[in-house]
């Protein structure tokens, strides 16, 4: 039986599913250079990446290690970026929150909106005690974001990923359900 995805509704946003017919609005903001920047991954080229990570959303929800939403405008229902949790270990109550925007909508606090819905459907939904975030060192718009939002800075990962061709240093933040 397939598990129902959980729609979450706020004052300007749906957080959704995305389907396959949101190919195009992915690959819109996911092959635009600044917004890759920081994404671990080349820019995408076509409709196939797009499915491909469509696809990855879908298996990462079937098999219970994570959930990615959607971001809607409610006036319009078209995808304009992304935010759920990956890499969820249930028997450690912890998860990954990751999350992506086109650029068209940055600076209009539509991802803190969209993040103020998921965290605490990760906490208490979830059940999930720490929701941590990898995040670059000069990717200075989500590491604000995610102090506004009451993560704390833990460290420093040296050269912990190798994305496009390059190790990344990545800064780990984290929340704690206690801290909610």
């Amino acid at each position: 039986m397939k598990k129902r995805f959980p729609v979450l509704e706020t004052e300007r946003l749906i957080l959704r599913e995305i389907i396959e017919t949101d190919r195009l609005d992915i690959l819109e903001y996911l092959s635009d250079e600044e917004v890759m920047k920081f994404y671990g991954m080349s820019p995408f080229r076509d409709e196939e990446e797009a499915l491909e990570e469509i696809n990855w959303y879908r298996k990462i929800f079937d098999f219970g290690v994570g959930i990615r939403w959607g971001i809607t405008l409610k006036e319009i229902n078209k995808v304009i970026g992304s935010c759920g949790f990956h890499n969820w270990d249930k028997r450690h109550h912890r998860a990954e929150i990751g999350f992506e925007l086109s650029k068209h909508y940055w600076n209009k606090g539509i991802m803190g909106e969209a993040l103020r819905a998921i965290i605490p459907f990760g906490f208490v939904e979830l059940n999930i005690n720490r929701i941590q975030a990898l995040v670059e060192p000069e990717n200075f718009a989500s590491l604000g974001l995610l102090k506004k939002l009451k993560f704390n800075e833990e460290g420093l990962l040296a050269q912990y990923e190798f994305t496009c061709d390059k190790y990344d240093d990545l800064l780990m933040l984290a929340r704690l359900k206690k801290d909610f």
